[in-house]
């Protein structure tokens, strides 16, 4: 940890000292001070029960009155957590405007110091997130009732622009290659420099622009947290239950898709380490389509004319199918023979007997069909359970399409570069690059002026843990990333 940022552990009560910005807060705990992320904490006030006269405050006394007197604790309570989420919705969007007036406005006018590519790397699509927040804080508050706040009804803004969060994946997965370049200029002088005239001509919080970044991070795995503590205090009959309860669920689907996102694109440079082991290639590069792998495993592919049988290793890849040769004395070693475009193709399941087609007794066989007299793939699997995978693999692909069909979800031309890129110069070093940890993002301190840089600090962006995937594993083995 820097010297200015505070640790903790899980449990402790932190003094808050500071709150004026609320995504960095400065607090204290018995071993000292320092700044930390607001959204790793979660406010007494809203745990708490309030204090007697407030929880008394419209009861009349006397023992009937503990229904009443309960109504209005929860009531209390239902006030607290949504003037918390009103206040840290206008500190974000003060936040966000920072950003983009302190920091990114000023870049622009520097083009001797910034690209257009080079900012997009840096900033993502932080402007469009900072439009978004701000219509949906103008919600939040049309909503807000100011007399009788607990009955102001929020979970339906929610439900109306859950599709405007799912803009945080773009920019939640840009964000490991901004902290990557921050890191590289903040080894340049006059980048420092120039970075630290912009926040203090903003006059935010002493800490760097890529702290900065984190927030829209960190906002967006907070919005489920805010909602439960909500629902918490919201009474079945209140009108705004079902709302609430509709939002939390709403906005663990947008947490969701943003981490399924994440790891897809965490696997695009497992893709093209893969193929730059495949001796042979031929064809564009497999991230041109497709973004994960779905099976592998061998297969006997039956060839017309002759019915000619061939043992052939095959990868299954959303919207393609890659078989391989097995090199005769190498057997790790894979030579490229083919593809199969797996969109428009038909999967029939056949008998185990003779194929009527190729005149052949075929066992555990399937066919892959494009239309009445388009191309035909007949293959056949070692035992009836190995098919059985593989036709529930065909189905698991089509069903990837169609959901990143209707989620939008496609590799940019640059990520798609950088992963092939990255493939290139690690076949030429001759062994595997590193795989960064998944779900962590590095951030640095702030360096204080004019003296030297301080170490890094590594946050732990919270995510569900995955059951591991034994494909790499198993690809592993057959094609190491090595000659």
């Amino acid at each position: 940890m820097d010297d200015q940022e505070l640790g903790f552990n899980a449990g402790d009560v932190i003094e808050v000292m500071d709150a004026t910005n609320r995504e960095w807060w400065w607090g204290r705990v018995a071993d000292g001070e320092g700044w930390f992320p607001a959204s790793f904490v979660r406010l007494r006030v809203n745990q708490d029960e309030p204090a007697d006269d407030e929880a008394l405050g419209t009861g009349h006394g006397g023992a009937g009155d503990g229904g009443a007197e309960a109504q209005s604790s929860k009531d209390q309570m239902r006030t607290n957590v949504i003037n918390e989420i009103l206040s840290t919705e206008r500190d974000y969007i003060k936040h966000l405007r920072d950003i983009c007036e302190g920091y990114l406005r000023q870049c622009r006018k520097r083009v001797d110091m910034f690209s257009k590519e080079q900012l997009r790397t840096i900033f993502g699509n932080i402007e469009d997130i900072y439009r978004c927040q701000k219509a949906f804080v103008k919600a939040l508050e049309q909503k807000f009732n100011p007399e009788r706040p607990h009955l102001s009804e929020l979970g339906a803004c929610f439900l109306e622009h859950q599709e405007d969060f799912q803009i945080y994946s773009e920019y939640c997965n840009n964000h490991p290659n901004a902290c990557v370049e921050l890191s590289r200029l903040a080894k340049l002088s006059k980048y420092v420099y120039f970075f630290e005239a912009c926040r203090l001509l903003q006059k935010m919080i002493d800490i760097s622009l890529d702290g900065f970044l984190l927030t829209p991070v960190q906002k967006i795995c907070k919005y489920p947290l805010q909602l439960a503590e909500l629902l918490k205090y919201t009474h079945p009959q209140h009108r705004d239950f079902k709302d609430v309860e509709a939002a939390l669920h709403a906005m663990k689907n947008v947490a969701q898709l943003i981490n399924e996102r994440k790891r897809r694109l965490e696997n695009i440079d497992k893709i093209a380490q893969w193929q730059s082991s495949i001796e042979d290639w031929e064809g564009e590069d497999l991230l041109v389509r497709s973004s994960e792998l779905i099976h592998s495993g061998e297969l006997t592919r039956v060839t017309q004319p002759q019915a000619k049988s061939q043992q052939r290793m095959f990868f299954l890849f959303d919207h393609q199918l890659i078989y391989c040769k097995k090199d005769l004395l190498r057997r790790d070693v894979l030579y490229y023979k083919g593809r199969v475009d797996m969109d428009g193709l038909e999967v029939a399941d056949l008998e185990d007997g003779k194929d009527r087609e190729l005149h052949v007794s075929v066992r555990n066989a399937f066919r892959l069909r494009r239309g009445p007299s388009g191309e035909s793939h007949l293959l056949c699997a070692k035992k009836p359970e190995q098919k059985q995978r593989w036709l529930k693999a065909f189905a698991s692909e089509r069903e990837r399409v169609r959901l990143d069909r209707e989620t939008g979800f496609s590799i940019t031309q640059l990520q798609r570069k950088q992963a092939m890129l990255n493939a290139s110069q690690q076949q030429a070093a001759g062994k595997p690059k590193a795989l960064s940890r998944p779900y962590y993002l590095t951030r640095q301190k702030h360096p204080a002026l004019p003296t030297s840089l301080p170490q890094q600090q590594v946050l732990v962006l919270a995510e569900p843990k995955r059951k591991p995937s034994t494909f790499w594993h198993s690809i592993s083995r057959l094609a190491p990333f090595r000659k």
